[in-house]
């Protein structure tokens, strides 16, 4: 779960993935597993990007913020602080969201929404939809009796009834036991299902049972929808991600404090076993990411600021068969409290601080590579001992990346039939001879990737 600080009465809601028992799912649905996160962009915004970019870039699915009407502010985390279960937050209402649903769904993009269901807002007021609050008295869903006992923040990671049954950095935290919040939150993500969604983030998983989950999920019209839970793993803590893995998807963020380490401080060659080798749970129920919304902001991981080390980090990410990945797609900040910009509307991306990573065309490039090399092994695996690395995906595709300081020129053996391909990450031919070879030059920081059915630039 994530941890945070916020200023004043406000506190942040933590991201959290979460599966489901019987019929989970252990990927996006679909043959494409790249989602884009596409934080804090309205609806209209979303609805836009997937018919320019993320369809024709081969994404299988974006993620959206939450849509629950919440506290007013312009702070990004007021998102996390829902107050009613009504789609009327700061990103678009409900005829926004439909129609940014079909939208996506007639571009190939399957949606998946960001589902805060942990806990309700702290403070008193009137929401972004115009529905008055108090903490712990959310008017025709919600009174004092539906919410934990424990009225004190979280303070002990290594006790189970504190992580679960108190107050997240001071928001109200439903009693996910009691049959009539189970309903009332299987309802509302019902009701998300009703509109066309296609599965589940659940911020803050960590924070409830997995059989609290369970039982929401089994309650659901579709109760094998992709479900991805944010439970977040600490050395020695008493709530554990692998807890969550029955009911869907588990966000492995193991995966993304250890590229930080590797990009910046390590060796790319210690990357050979990157996976269920270092420890992490097993890929078919991980989600993995190089950054999030609360990580970039804590530091915790790489985040644009990083510049190559970011870009390679997630080149590396897409190439490698480990998980099913997201793509951190949000805007610049000095200040970590500071909301979208515009209010959520992206006229164009690079403009007015929106990063737009998805859309980098490093990036980018590599979810076609992706979606080409599925259920391929890794192969002809090659690195220096320090800080190049090269490797294959069966007779699918080739990726050698050069993170040290000066250029290199090798020839690769690949396991490609001959021909002529495209270098995505630069739009250059590259020959495979007879053999299987080829030969190229990298910059530093600079990566190659071809893969078979892209053979012109």
């Amino acid at each position: 779960m994530a941890r945070r600080t916020l200023a004043g009465v406000a506190a942040l809601a933590v991201a959290s993935v979460v599966m489901t028992p019987t019929v989970a799912q252990a990927a996006p649905p679909g043959n494409k597993d790249v989602t884009a996160v596409l934080f804090e962009w309205n609806f209209n915004s979303v609805a836009r990007e997937c018919t320019n970019t993320l369809g024709p870039a081969g994404y299988g699915s974006v993620q959206v913020s939450p849509p629950a009407e919440h506290i007013q502010g312009s702070q990004w985390w007021t998102s996390y602080q829902p107050v009613s279960y009504k789609i009327a937050g700061r990103l678009g209402d409900r005829t926004a969201f439909r129609n940014m649903v079909n939208t996506c769904h007639a571009a190939g993009v399957k949606v998946v929404a960001d589902a805060v269901i942990n806990h309700m807002s702290a403070g008193n007021g009137t929401g972004t939809g115009g529905s008055s609050y108090t903490k712990y008295n959310y008017p025709g869903l919600y009174s004092a009796p539906d919410f934990d006992n424990c009225t004190s923040q979280i303070t002990d990671y290594r006790n189970r009834g504190n992580v679960q049954n108190c107050e997240l950095v001071g928001l109200a935290d439903l009693d996910t036991g009691e049959n009539y919040v189970r309903g009332a939150i299987a309802g509302y993500l019902n009701d998300l299902l009703s509109l066309g969604v296609d599965g589940f983030r659940i911020d803050a998983a960590k924070h409830m049972p997995a059989a609290d989950l369970a039982n929401i999920k089994s309650r659901l019209t579709n109760p094998g929808v992709y479900w991805k839970q944010e439970a977040i793993y600490g050395a020695g803590e008493a709530v554990q991600p692998s807890e969550y893995t029955g009911t869907g998807d588990v966000q492995e963020f193991r995966y993304a404090y250890d590229l930080k380490r590797v990009f910046n401080n390590e060796n790319l060659a210690y990357l050979k076993n990157y996976g269920e080798g270092w420890g992490y749970m097993n890929s078919g129920v991980s989600g993995v990411f190089v950054d999030n919304h609360d990580t970039e902001r804590n530091g915790s991981t790489l985040s644009y600021k990083d510049n190559a080390n970011y870009t390679l980090a997630n080149v590396f990410m897409l190439a490698w068969p480990y998980g099913s990945p997201d793509i951190n797609s949000g805007y610049e900040f000095s200040d970590h409290d500071a909301g979208p910009p515009n209010g959520g509307q992206v006229n164009a991306c690079w403009q007015n601080g929106w990063k737009c990573q998805h859309a980098w065309p490093e990036i980018k490039s590599m979810v076609a590579f992706r979606n080409a090399t599925r259920g391929q092994a890794v192969t002809n695996w090659w690195d220096n001992g320090n800080d190049a690395i090269a490797f294959g995906r069966g007779n699918k595709g080739f990726v050698a990346i050069n993170h040290e300081s000066g250029s290199l020129t090798r020839t690769y053996q690949t396991s490609l039939p001959a021909g002529t391909y495209c270098n995505v990450q630069n739009n250059t031919p590259v020959t495979v001879n007879g053999s299987g070879q080829l030969t190229a030059t990298l910059g530093s920081n600079t990566a190659l990737a071809v893969y078979a059915g892209k053979s012109s630039c």
